[in-house]
């Protein structure tokens, strides 16, 4: 057998540059879901204290138990559409459930926009949570099967760069918003807007070709071939790949059932791996942060408008960290960084409980627990958030990697609404101990990362469902 032929440099790097750019496209409009996910997330945190006013005031007159039900509603959302998109991206395409996907967005956002009640909000929440469920899982899966085994890595990671440029977003828009438009329904406009990355992501996906992984796994080989030609740098690369993924879809299709492959031992073990890393990153306590940093910020004395723009710090803050984290992901195991990231998370954690415990109420407070804050992101953000969305995409099986991601990332959703649903609550039940809490969760989260995460860098999907096929299997 010999080698494709080798190409003149020039040809090469011209090659190389029309690669990149293509799957720079494709990467651009996947992570419109990502986008989508970071606002939708992220604006709750401007729009809640405009939302508790009363219905008198422009409001829907929310307490403690309606703003955790109205935030955690999407959460829930999510946790449902993460599980069934995972089916339905392995059996109808990635493409074709963001496209769907897309659809909910924009429903989901124009229904919050103009709920009129708290019933109708929570059900339009947890509408937009499906579509924000779906993208979770479905956009670095996707991306990881377009991007190769060269570029997995720092590629995958910009779903994450897009998830919190859409949380600063969201924060800059409800910044403005709140201090411009003296409108009492300025929330329902800052909702709205939610809509404009659905609408980019619906017609973007008619520009951007399905999944080769998937198309191998249909049978569908000529197509993936044309796929992989087009985003691969060399023909080397477009055969070494395609043999892996001919390979691998032979075994599925000689090996056992999708229900049996469901119930073997490797694969129970990397499904509650991958629960386990949502636990990880939701317990970290981030979304605590996003979602209610103005609430923590009032109860050192600072006023709403000015707790509300503190907001743009965390997201100026977690987009620069997910920058260097695309950069150290390609630079430094995933243990390494999860284990350092969740070192630096629980003494932020303890310095936060402290400062808010032991200091007097006034601006030094202010200050000081923001600071806290914003280390915390940082961390979180840089090491634990890019590996945990690039993991999902890695640990799982070609035959039903969608089906698996979608379980995994439905119960880190579940995770998160739980943290959404019952920050507000024990904060008001055991005040600043709540972040103490916090401390002795991450502590296990660095003990499961620290015994029982397997290490999946520098090796392609392929090589990797051999390493756990061999290490977890029947032994």
């Amino acid at each position: 057998m010999t080698d494709f032929p080798s190409e003149q440099p020039a040809e090469a790097a011209q090659t190389k540059d029309t690669v990149r750019q293509r799957i720079f496209m494709v990467v651009l409009v996947a992570t419109m879901g990502a986008l989508a996910f970071g606002y939708d997330t992220g604006i709750i945190s401007g729009s809640l204290p405009f939302m508790s006013t009363a219905p008198s005031q422009g409001g829907l007159g929310l307490t403690s138990f309606t703003e955790g039900l109205v935030t955690s509603a999407l959460i829930f959302g999510a946790a449902i559409g993460s599980f069934l998109s995972g089916f339905f991206s392995d059996r109808f395409g990635r493409r074709m459930t963001l496209r769907s996907l897309a659809l909910l967005f924009v429903a989901g956002a124009l229904g919050t926009a103009v709920a009129p009640t708290v019933p109708a909000m929570v059900a339009m929440r947890f509408v937009l949570g499906i579509a924000v469920g779906g993208g979770s899982s479905t956009v670095p899966v996707f991306i990881a099967e377009i991007a190769g085994p060269k570029r997995r890595a720092p590629l995958v990671s910009r779903n994450e760069l897009m998830i919190v440029s859409g949380q600063l977003l969201a924060y800059v828009v409800s910044t403005i918003m709140s201090y411009t438009l003296h409108d009492p329904h300025v929330w329902r406009y800052m909702l709205a807007l939610a809509m404009v990355p659905g609408i980019l992501l619906f017609f973007g996906t008619f520009f951007v070709p399905a999944s080769p992984h998937w198309l191998v796994s249909e049978g569908r080989f000529a197509e993936a071939l044309r796929v992989l030609k087009k985003f691969r740098d060399t023909p080397r690369e477009v055969r070494k790949e395609m043999t892996e993924m001919r390979k691998q879809e032979r075994l599925a299709r000689q090996g056992p059932s999708v229900r049996a492959l469901l119930q073997e031992r490797w694969v129970i073990r990397l499904l509650l791996t991958g629960c386990g890393l949502g636990f990880v990153a939701q317990f970290t306590g981030v979304n605590a942060f996003m979602y209610y940093t103005p609430i923590i910020l009032k109860t050192t004395g600072m006023g709403t408008n000015a707790a509300i723009a503190a907001t743009i710090g965390n997201g100026i803050v977690s987009v620069i960290a997910v920058l260097v984290g695309i950069w150290a992901v390609s630079r430094f195991s995933r243990r390494r960084m999860l284990m350092t990231g969740l070192a630096v998370v629980i003494l932020a954690q303890v310095a936060l409980g402290l400062t808010l415990t032991l200091l007097p109420q006034n601006l030094t407070q202010s200050y000081l627990a923001l600071a806290c804050i914003l280390v915390f992101l940082f961390f979180m953000q840089m090491c634990v958030a890019p590996v945990y969305w690039l993991l999902m995409s890695e640990l799982f099986p070609m035959k039903i990697r969608g089906a698996l991601a979608g379980i995994a990332v439905s119960f880190q959703w579940i995770c998160n609404a739980i943290v959404a649903f019952a920050f507000p609550l024990t904060l008001s039940l055991i005040g600043n101990q709540t972040f103490f809490v916090f401390v002795l969760l991450n502590i296990g989260s660095f003990v499961f990362v620290y015994f029982l995460l397997p290490e999946t860098r520098g090796k392609s999907l392929e090589e990797i469902e051999n390493m756990m096929r061999s290490k977890y299997g029947e032994v």
